[in-house]
Formats: C-alpha cells, sequence, structure tokens
C-alpha cells in the first residue's frame, strides 16, 4: 500500500492560521505606528507656535532695568519699544527686529554701539513679548513690525535703517519690503534657532535639512520667505552670517545673499557661532555697516 508524504490536514490548516495571525498582528502594528506618527504629526502643527516662539514676558518697568535704563518708545502705555538717543543730532534712526528669545530689553548692546555712530535706536518689541497684548505668529509679528516703521518715520523722519536678527531677519525683510518707500537700507544678521529653522531663505528649507523623514512644508504655518519679499527690494541690505554657525549651516544665508539684487554685500563673521557673533566685532565692523546702507542708499 502506497504511503502519503502529505502532511496531516489538522497541522497544516494550523499553519495557515498561524499565519494570517502573524500577517494580522504586523498590520495592527503598521497602523498603530502609522496613527502615532499622524498624531506627532498634527501636535507639531497644532502647537507650533510654542514650538517655534520663546518669548519672555516683562513689564515695561523691567524691560526699562535690563536695558539699562533706556526709554519705553513711543510712551509707556502704548509701548512698542525701547530707545536711545545719541549724544549728538541723529544721522538716521535704526530699528532693531530682535532675535526669538527673550525680549527687547536684552539687547541693549545695539543702542551701546549705533548711538556712538550718531543713530537713533529703536529695539522694537513684538506682540506677546514684554509687555505687550497680540499674537504669536508670522502674520502678527510682521503687521506688528509694518506699523513701528511708519511710527518711526512719523516721528523722526528719515534716514530709516532696519536691523533683524536671528527670527528678526525673517520680520525685518517682510516688513521692509512693504514698507520699502520708508526704508533706507537693511541689515540681516544670522538665523533663527529653535527647531533649526531660520527666516534666511525659506523655513521649511532648512527645517527639512535637519528633519528629512517630516513633511515641513504640510505642517509649518509661517514660512519667513524672506528672498521672495526682498525679490524686487531695490534697496541696500547688509546680510551677516556666523562662519561657524552650528544651529543653521551658514549656506543658507549665502544662498539668501545670491538671490538678492544690488546693492548688497556678505559679510561672514570668522569664527562666530549663532550666539556669539556680537562679541567679536567692533565699532569699525558696525561704521562699515552703517556706511555701506546709507552710501548705498544715496548713490
Amino acid at each position: 500500500m502506497a504511503v502519503s508524504s502529505l502532511p496531516p490536514a489538522e497541522p497544516r490548516r494550523a499553519s495557515r492560521a498561524q499565519g494570517h495571525g502573524g500577517a494580522r498582528a504586523a498590520s495592527r502594528m503598521a497602523f498603530l505606528a502609522l496613527a502615532a506618527y499622524l498624531i506627532f504629526l498634527a501636535g507639531i502643527s497644532m502647537f507650533q507656535d510654542k514650538l517655534l516662539y520663546f518669548p519672555e514676558r516683562a513689564s515695561v518697568a523691567e524691560m526699562e532695568l535690563a536695558s539699562g535704563g533706556l526709554s519705553p518708545w513711543p510712551t509707556p502705555s502704548d509701548f512698542r519699544g525701547l530707545l536711545a538717543e545719541p549724544d549728538r543730532p541723529a544721522r538716521a534712526t535704526a530699528i532693531v527686529f530682535h532675535g526669538n528669545a527673550g525680549h527687547a530689553g536684552h539687547r541693549q548692546f545695539y543702542a551701546g554701539v549705533l548711538t556712538r555712530l550718531g543713530l537713533r535706536v529703536i529695539l522694537a518689541e513684538y506682540p506677546a513679548y514684554g509687555p505687550r497684548a497680540g499674537e504669536l505668529g508670522e502674520k502678527s509679528l510682521v503687521a506688528d513690525a509694518e506699523q513701528t516703521i511708519a511710527l518711526a518715520q512719523r516721528h523722526y523722519g528719515g534716514p530709516l535703517l532696519v536691523i533683524g536678527e536671528s527670527l528678526g531677519a525673517g520680520v525685518a525683510a517682510a516688513a521692509s519690503a512693504a514698507q520699502r518707500e520708508l526704508i533706507r537700507g537693511l541689515l540681516l544678521i544670522t538665523p533663527w534657532d529653535r527647531l533649526l529653522i531660520t527666516p534666511w531663505d525659506r523655513l521649511e528649507r532648512v527645517a527639512a535639512h535637519h528633519y528629512p523623514l517630516l513633511p515641513v512644508q504640510w505642517l509649518l504655518r509661517d514660512q519667513y520667505d524672506s528672498a521672495t519679499h526682498l525679490a524686487s527690494f531695490g534697496r541696500p541690505v547688509m546680510v551677516a552670517i556666523a562662519a561657524r554657525d552650528s544651529i543653521v549651516p551658514p549656506q543658507f544665508g549665502q544662498a539668501l545673499y545670491a538671490a538678492l539684487g544690488e546693492p548688497k554685500r556678505l559679510a561672514v563673521i570668522d569664527g562666530a557661532e549663532h550666539n556669539d557673533w556680537f562679541a567679536r566685532l567692533d565699532d569699525a565692523w558696525w561704521r562699515e555697516a552703517v556706511d555701506f546702507l546709507l552710501a548705498a542708499s544715496a548713490s
């Protein structure tokens, strides 16, 4: 009698059941992983303002103290920033839009060097920073910066120079483009540091550079597309980058510079990291920067 070499039916059915069970378990794991990823992305999208912006709250009096006694501008009750006057008639007014963390009172170093060069200095404050009410986000910050520029022009006339540092570079670029008829020149210093995102070029490009697995082009509400804003600016722009910036690689600042029209100037701060650039500059550097912005505009 021939003996069959096939296995019994029950073991075969058990093997198939085990295979189906393993496939279902793998499918469940994949579904749970996808769900967790989508929830993570939704969280980033919903709470990105808290991830991108780091304002510090302070009263007007606390900001005056932090800044070494600078004056509230334009008034304490209608506070938009801090004012420093030179000890001689001002040759121009410089409006400074500061970096992401802290508040305007922490940027008194701008007032020290620029007033020595004969400039009036306004350390502008953002909505939801310091004592100011308002909302965070590109739309809110840029609209408010446009109002600050217009108010400074009404108070003092020209020439107006705008300086943007870190986050402020994106704010300054967009606001200056919208108020270009009032602006004599624009100085943009170092990219933004939080989440490794910068306003130099397009915010999403630097985010994608550091987070290639995240669909940042779909998640980010704020773009700070400085290259597009300044495409037809028609005013002198100086771009200053930190040569050893490990937070945002210098090539992003260089890409913005390459996209700008003339007149323009690129300044590479040798040996500087993202947060120590100011200590590496002297009055001669600032004098050359201010002279370029004012003289290039006049010519």
